[in-house]
């Protein structure tokens, strides 16, 4: 059972399913110009984003900046977390008479850090990986259905890997993908003879790798909730109880030959509130009282009524100024891209992931 969790005593783990920086407006990172005539196409190279993050927050502060066209590149070293993106900007573009903005916000959370889902979000994901399965099967009929998004680049391989990935994530067998076990083992595996003590080690890791970091928005009690099982955000009444699969990925196990197995082998030491948690252009979001948070993540995370409170703005999203276009490269690209004419001194901002 030990092999089923990663390197010894690793908070990261070997798979990276969210940030850890908060997500960027890259217009702005970039010193946008004052008209589009200046730089009529940007174009963005993001190597290891993985939670697509800075795409998002981009393309929801389009409207401040003159219109132009928007080409991201986006490379990652697992086809995972390129489904997940796939997920995430398929989410977020939803219309707003299939899904309001909240729904949208709270479903997106619970996807992206939630090691157990609610059956409406289940059955979304079900549905998503039905519809994945037939872009990367089905070129033509994936651009005519989500036309923002261009998987050309990918290799035969690993469009076919990507459709094992959906058909999993569609299968609705709980056991397929026994997170509970699997986290426990994880946590124990990170913690070794601390396990016992797990709560004073929380409490530290919170205070000194978090908050000491700058990230005191961060509660302790949904810190404390989500090293314990997973759950970073219960957003809404309802029972989190079904798998989220899109937190499976594969390794290659060594028991007395190599062997394929799928388990949790992600981040236990931070959370997944670092890309959206911990900057508000709401100051009031961020106020503490005594070194505490005064407000939990729920109004910071989006999940009440009001819109100010949003992580990122749905509608703005689906109603982008300007044409935008993401490019997903094949894996681990990056020093073959100098190489190819086509990308020849074609990027004016690159961001590097530290993982």
């Amino acid at each position: 059972q030990e092999a089923m969790t990663t390197g010894a005593g690793s908070s990261f783990g070997t798979t990276c399913w969210w940030g850890f920086s908060p997500a960027l407006d890259l217009q702005r990172e970039c010193g946008s110009p004052s008209s589009p005539d200046d730089l009529p196409e940007l174009n963005i190279l993001l190597v290891g984003s993985v939670d697509g993050r800075h795409v998002l927050q981009t393309m929801s502060q389009a409207h401040r900046w003159p219109q132009r066209r928007i080409n991201f590149y986006i490379v990652e070293n697992n086809l995972e977390a390129v489904g997940r993106q796939l997920l995430f900007l398929s989410l977020a573009l939803e219309s707003p008479e299939k899904m309001g903005l909240q729904e949208k916000s709270e479903m997106f959370l619970e996807l992206l850090g939630n090691s157990l889902i609610r059956s409406p979000t289940a059955a979304y994901l079900q549905e998503k990986s039905d519809l994945f399965i037939r872009y990367v099967t089905d070129p033509d009929f994936q651009q005519c259905h989500l036309g923002a998004v261009d998987l050309s680049a990918l290799k035969f391989k690993e469009r076919d890997q990507l459709e094992s990935i959906f058909r999993f994530w569609r299968n609705p067998d709980p056991q397929a993908f026994p997170i509970a076990r699997l986290w426990d083992l994880r946590v124990r595996q990170y913690l070794g003879t601390r396990y016992d003590a797990r709560r004073g080690v929380c409490d530290w890791d919170l205070t000194m790798k978090l908050h000491e970091r700058g990230a005191r928005a961060i509660n302790g009690r949904e810190f404390s909730r989500w090293r314990d099982t997973g759950v970073a955000f219960e957003l809404r009444e309802g029972v989190y109880h079904i798998p989220n699969k899109t937190l499976a990925s594969g390794r290659l196990l060594r028991h007395g030959e190599l062997v394929p197995a799928r388990g949790y082998w992600g981040d236990i030491g931070t959370g997944p509130y670092l890309p959206f948690g911990i900057e508000s252009e709401e100051p009031s979001l961020l106020k503490t009282v005594n070194g505490i948070p005064a407000k939990v993540g729920v109004p910071l995370w989006g999940a009440g009524p009001s819109r100010r409170g949003m992580i990122w703005r749905g509608e703005r999203i689906a109603a982008c100024p300007g044409p935008v276009l993401i490019h997903f490269l094949p894996l681990g690209c990056t020093a073959r891209l100098p190489c190819k004419n086509q990308y020849h001194q074609r990027f004016h901002l690159l961001f590097f992931s530290c993982r």
